[in-house]
């Protein structure tokens, strides 16, 4: 693809307009111009520099985009798009407001997309790193329904909910991650600075030692002899892990874990109900058929064992079981969740129980963040007690013998 510089006369206001477009030829570049409504007066080819755009996307990859970034973002979209600005100058306006280098890079792409007849959708779906699969999943939805305004508006309420959410858990989870880390150093100097010296003065005195003491030591030589091979070992083992989950059974295996691992998994659980609840609810709102929902919804769920469920229960919507019925046939959904929309089924209300749904599950998620986060605080304490004991014992119980012996 070429960049070619242009100077052109607006056919809609009579006003001389400059820029740039990306076209295979020139000819292509005044056939774009032209089905944009703009005449040309000067169409010339410039050289782009792509050293300095590799370094920029490097660059750009590292900061990434931060949720408030991308939610003020979509509403400026969503406000612009309500107003009834054609989508080309809404991202371009975007384009020139917008600080990150990443997204604004992101909505350049787009523009030259939206311009050789791509949809909405599909511009945004060739930006995987900064527009989820959710975020292209709904933007489809708007644009199935004819109600993008609409669907847009629930969006940033559900980045805005779901980047509290994930803050919160951040927060209660900082805490128990500093004391962690400290006691991993703690452990680590107790046995490579302080077990050696007391170890060389219970050896001179032919003391017998005691077991932990002997745990001690042997965990000191094993530090000590082997650790390039436990550095290998463990680096062998995040790369092959890292390299498992990163395939379909792997993401599988490794979401199904998480939702059995005590207080996180319930946590997780509650979380993906309530994403389930809205989605769904948004997307029937809109209009969407329910096999679509279905389909979007095992792309955006944000769990891959969950995700799995909905292939089975897609099957059995389709031989006319209805949606509560597929859904008991399932472990991951809860039996409100299965009430609740059975009660949707037979009262043709099925959004209003969805949206109860979901507003029982964030209140649950809010509730369950703190209850780990006052969890936690028990179960440090006595790992703190245990490392503390341990050392205790290990060192003091041969001084004992050792000051018996004295005497």
């Amino acid at each position: 693809m070429a960049h070619f510089s242009y100077q052109a006369i607006n056919n809609s206001t009579g006003k001389a307009v400059t820029g740039v477009i990306e076209a295979d030829s020139l000819q292509a570049a005044g056939a774009a111009m032209a089905s944009n409504g703009l005449l040309p007066l000067e169409l010339n080819e410039v050289r782009v520099e792509r050293r300095s755009s590799a370094r920029g996307g490097w660059l750009e990859k590292l900061a990434g985009v931060k949720p408030y970034e991308l939610v003020l973002f979509t509403k400026q979209f969503k406000a612009m798009y309500r107003a009834g600005i054609p989508i080309l100058r809404i991202i371009k306006v975007l384009e020139a407001q917008t600080e990150n280098r990443a997204l604004k890079r992101a909505a350049g792409d787009m523009m030259g997309d939206i311009r050789k007849g791509s949809s909405l959708y599909d511009a945004t779906k060739k930006h995987p790193s900064i527009f989820s699969s959710l975020y292209c999943s709904m933007v489809n939805a708007g644009e199935m329904s004819g109600k993008l305004p609409e669907v847009l508006d629930r969006l940033c309420q559900i980045l805005e909910h779901e980047h509290k959410v994930k803050s919160d858990i951040r927060s209660a989870l900082q805490y128990p991650l500093i004391v962690l880390i400290t006691l991993g150093i703690a452990f680590f100097i107790l046995l490579t600075v302080v077990i050696p010296k007391f170890a060389g003065i219970f050896t001179e005195a032919k003391l017998t030692l005691p077991l932990p003491t002997k745990i001690a030591i042997e965990l000191h030589h094993l530090l000590v002899g082997y650790w390039y091979i436990m550095i290998i070992g463990v680096t062998g083992l995040v790369y092959g892990f890292n390299l498992y989950v990163k395939t379909e059974q792997g993401k599988v295996v490794r979401d199904a874990f998480l939702l059995k691992v005590p207080i996180l998994g319930p946590l997780f659980l509650k979380a993906a109900m309530s994403r389930f609840a809205s989605i769904f609810a948004i997307l029937h709102a809109s209009g969407v058929p329910v096999m679509t929902v279905m389909s979007i919804l095992s792309g955006t769920i944000g769990n891959a064992a969950i995700a799995r469920t909905f292939e089975s229960v897609k099957a059995q919507m389709e031989a006319g079981r209805g949606i509560s019925g597929p859904l008991s046939q399932e472990k991951y959904f809860t039996p409100m969740v299965i009430d609740m929309i059975a009660i949707g089924e037979e009262t043709g209300n099925i959004e209003s129980m969805l949206n109860e749904i979901s507003t029982h599950y964030d209140m649950e998620v809010k509730h369950a963040v703190g209850r780990m986060a006052d969890a936690l605080g028990p179960v440090l304490v006595v790992a703190l007690a245990g490392v503390v004991g341990f050392f205790a014992l290990a060192i003091f119980m041969p001084m004992w013998d050792l000051t018996k012996m004295v005497k």
